[in-house]
């Protein structure tokens, strides 16, 4: 049972590390609806200055090249198959696919986390109850078992890895432990059955690097905000979900930037400075890096399509922004 639970484990992560993810089971009050009106103003002002702030499909083009851009969610929701219905053409007609993984990539990262137990596991030193004090590490417990996670395994984590794992909300589990996977793999479907390559645009191990730098207390302190109560989180997803099917992706964006600050027992200073942080390495110096793999591809491949999370693709240093400094023609796909 012990083996099972971790290969589950190793599937969450594959879905946790990307961005944006939420699931049909997941249903309640939308939180940006909760929002008071000023909040709600000031979440709307950033979302109209943010460039390329509302929309799922693109389309890049230069020269004789074109890239197909598609925001994607990363765990099921029925509500797929009309992106998928207006997606697929594309792929179909691709020369290439990028991701953020593929399928080599997700079976190189199992292997080396069945392999290396430590990159997940705490295999040398103190463990998470003996490195927090006794009400967090109960709120912890109460948190993984919501998720299935017995606590002696829980203890075990290294503290990066249990704050992901605690990013899925308990009314995902279900569906994720079920196996039903989201848009990045629906349309790797559709590749496979078209012939069409597979490429990442990253190594296997970059979301690791990313997840495992910083000092052991900044980890403590992630894992810290990871714990909101059940019902804001899974408030917060209903929004993600209603965001993403709106093709809204910077409002929840924001809007998990407003809910971070008011992580109980940390100084909401603290708070946004650790999201700013998190933000940077996870979307910004990730989509910077992204750049260079893509003009790779274009220079060999007239027809592209590149499928990445939503979040990735708004904002000044977004994907889109990023590819039009490149002298791209940057467009909404029709």
């Amino acid at each position: 049972m012990e083996t099972d639970l971790i290969r589950r484990l190793m599937t969450a992560l594959c879905v946790a590390l990307w961005p944006l993810g939420a699931v049909a089971l997941c249903e309640g009050t939308d939180y940006l609806q909760t929002l008071p009106p000023e909040d709600r103003a000031t979440i709307d002002a950033v979302v109209a200055q943010t460039p390329f702030a509302k929309g799922l499909v693109w389309e890049a083009t230069r020269g004789e090249v074109t890239i197909n851009i598609v925001g994607t969610m990363h765990i099921y929701d029925p509500r797929l198959g009309p992106i998928v219905q207006r997606t697929a053409p594309y792929v179909e007609a691709a020369d290439i696919l990028l991701v953020e993984a593929g399928p080599d990539q997700e079976e190189r990262m199992q292997q080396e986390m069945a392999r290396n137990p430590g990159l997940i596991f705490i295999t040398d030193g103190p463990t998470l109850p003996e490195q927090l004090d006794e009400a967090s590490w109960q709120s912890l417990v109460t948190a993984a078992t919501d998720r299935q996670i017995p606590a002696f395994m829980a203890a075990k984590m290294q503290p990066w890895y249990l704050a992901l794992t605690l990013a899925i909300p308990a009314c995902t589990m279900p569906d994720l432990m079920s196996g039903a996977r989201g848009l990045d793999h629906l349309l790797m479907g559709v590749a496979e059955g078209a012939d069409v390559p597979i490429e990442a645009v990253e190594p296997w191990d970059t979301l690791f690097a990313i997840m495992r730098d910083g000092t052991q207390e900044e980890q403590l302190e992630m894992l810290q905000m990871g714990l909101v109560d059940a019902q804001t989180q899974t408030a917060l997803f209903v929004s993600m979900l209603n965001s993403y099917f709106a093709e809204d992706v910077v409002a929840i964006w924001e809007a998990s930037r407003r809910s971070a600050a008011e992580t109980p027992g940390m100084d909401a200073a603290r708070a946004e400075a650790l999201f700013a942080k998190t933000e940077k390495a996870v979307l910004i110096d990730r989509n910077i890096a992204w750049i260079p793999r893509i003009e790779a591809a274009a220079a060999t491949h007239d027809r592209i399509v590149l499928a990445v999370g939503a979040a990735h693709l708004p904002g000044e240093v977004g994907v889109l922004r990023l590819l039009e400094n490149e002298g791209w023609t940057i467009k909404a796909a029709p």
